[in-house]
């Protein structure tokens, strides 16, 4: 795919380095591989999104149920991620990033075997917990097994699958059920899966396991952070549908949240081993660079779920439709990757991950203007513009976090670093689908006022809507309810426009944030794990 290439080219220049800075070629196609891991499990996030309504039939499932093949994903995923850096000096990095790939392997075709919905939420739990290990385990090797002149070769590497693979998820997902089956969405990991996992086997000698560490495992802290970070997901994503706290279940999960915050927090400060390490949050620029990295998932995961959603509602798209239009800012991230990558070493990265909000802001801005006709043409120069600007943004924001950590810090660092982009995107899914929700019924309420025996243009269109309808039963009580459908979904048009316009100013306000960015010294960080 288009990480695939981004890759081998980044591999090529690799090869071509001096003598001094020369990398075992053994190691980078271990690193290869790994990044295909990677790739599959952030993937599987978003490859059911377009695809939802085709499992809900074939599980004869309700709405409400089918939305947890996506919610067990999100929540396991985020137990798991900052568990991670405690595995990986543990286990070290070969044995847990083989248990990951061969686990998720394993569920995901138990996945496609499902014949029920119960079971599929199962194995999509089991999915998303086992493959989360694999994301925070690239990061954290791309900072350690290669020299710092290196860095802006390979992390424009993983920056782009990490920004890539949810974006082309839907794209990648609507083709998969249109031309065979959704079942494939499951099976076809199982064979990259399996070469994965013999590959990391075969070939990862990044560092070695340190067992003991498990004579220390802070059971309390998995099971308050489990609590603490599992509960949060499931009110984020269940909140804006059963208006927020008002919803019992919502409630008590509430309450556990907070509960197991309060334990966490205590058991990460005293513990003799703790289950993650904290203090990484006190150098300046690893915290500055969470918080963007934060801000980035809220639009990374967020314009990943409202452009389908407009295109499914409004303009009545199937999965390969919305695929194909969604593509283009796939398209747009493999190309600005490359650039980003040359610039590192040539411009302030303060001055690139401001431009990059701005140009996202801009792709946001442009669509305030959206109207129920908007369709491939419309979208087009959003789509590219929120491509260019996530990457302008989000490859400097992982350099400024991590790169210039101390080796020993990374592994742990890694973990918190991407659990921050994922609970970004819980927060900015829960965000949109409130305003959304909220703006909705507001301009139903506006609209139902407006539209009345007293509005000539309303009296007007719903007597054309009768004549239409002439011959053909009820011919008044057919064209009130396609009034009412129209009114609906000008409702629903405006709401889009509102959430972008929210957006917009998000994303404005936060460059003035970069300006707390220390610029990272030249030869800092990375290195070797040895």
């Amino acid at each position: 795919m288009a990480s695939t290439a981004g890759t081998i080219e980044g591999i090529g220049k690799i090869a071509a380095a001096p003598a001094a800075d020369a990398i075992d070629p053994r190691r980078m196609i271990a690193f290869v591989i790994m990044v295909f891991g990677m790739f599959m499990s952030i993937l599987d996030i978003q490859i059911v999104s377009a695809s939802l309504s085709d499992i809900q039939a074939g599980l004869s499932a309700s709405s409400v149920e089918v939305s947890w093949v996506q919610t067990a994903y999100l929540i396991m995923e985020v137990i798991a991620i900052p568990l991670s850096g405690f595995l990986s000096r543990a286990l070290g990095t070969r044995i847990l990033f083989a248990i990951s790939a061969g686990g998720f392997t394993i569920s995901s075709f138990m996945c496609g075997l499902t014949s029920d919905i119960d079971q599929m939420i199962f194995w999509r739990g089991v999915q998303g917990f086992l493959g989360a290990g694999m994301i925070p385990t690239v990061f954290a090797s791309a900072y350690t097994i290669f020299p710092r002149s290196k860095l802006p070769i390979v992390t424009p590497v993983i920056g782009l699958v990490a920004t890539l693979a949810p974006t082309v998820g839907p794209t990648v997902g609507g083709y998969i059920t249109d031309l065979i089956d959704w079942h494939w969405l499951f099976f076809i990991n199982v064979l990259p899966g399996i070469g994965i996992t013999l590959g990391v086997l075969a070939l990862v000698d990044f560092d070695e396991p340190n067992f003991k560490l498990l004579d220390h495992f802070d059971w309390w802290g998995l099971f308050t952070m489990a609590g603490f970070l599992g509960c949060m997901e499931y009110v984020l994503e269940e909140g804006p549908q059963y208006d927020w706290f008002a919803d019992r279940s919502n409630a008590v999960a509430g309450v556990i949240c907070v509960v197991c915050a309060v334990g966490f927090f205590y058991r990460v400060l005293t513990a003799k081993a703790p289950i993650v390490d904290i203090r990484a949050f006190t150098d300046r620029n690893f915290a500055v660079g969470s918080l963007f990295s934060f801000c980035v998932g809220i639009g990374l995961y967020g314009m990943t779920y409202i452009y389908p959603r407009y295109l499914a509602e409004v303009r009545d798209y199937n999965p390969k439709m919305i695929g194909e239009t969604m593509f283009i800012s796939g398209v747009a991230m493999f190309m600005t990757a490359p650039l980003v990558g040359r610039l590192m070493n040539k411009v302030d990265p303060r001055y690139m991950i401001g431009t990059g909000l701005l140009i996202f802001a801009l792709s946001t801005w442009q669509m305030t203007w959206i109207t129920s006709q908007y369709d491939f043409h419309e979208l087009l120069w959003p789509q590219i513009f929120r491509g260019v600007g996530i990457m302008l943004a989000m490859i400097p924001v992982n350099n400024i976090a991590l790169g210039t950590l101390p080796p020993e810090r990374i592994k742990n660092a890694s973990g918190l670093f991407n659990l921050t982009r994922n609970l970004g995107g819980a927060v900015g899914l829960a965000m949109i689908n409130t305003i959304l929700n909220d703006r909705t019924d507001l301009h139903i309420e506006r609209l139902h006022d407006a539209v009345n025996w007293g509005n000539a243009k309303a009296v007007e269109t719903l007597n054309m809507l009768a004549q239409k309808f002439q011959g053909a039963g009820d011919a008044q009580l057919m064209a009130l309810k396609q009034l009412y459908q129209m009114v609906h979904r000008q409702a629903v048009v405006m709401s889009f426009a509102d959430t972008f316009y929210v957006l917009t100013l998000f994303y404005i306000g936060l460059t003035v944030f970069v300006g707390l960015v220390r610029k990272p010294k030249a030869g800092s960080g990375g290195g070797d794990a040895h």
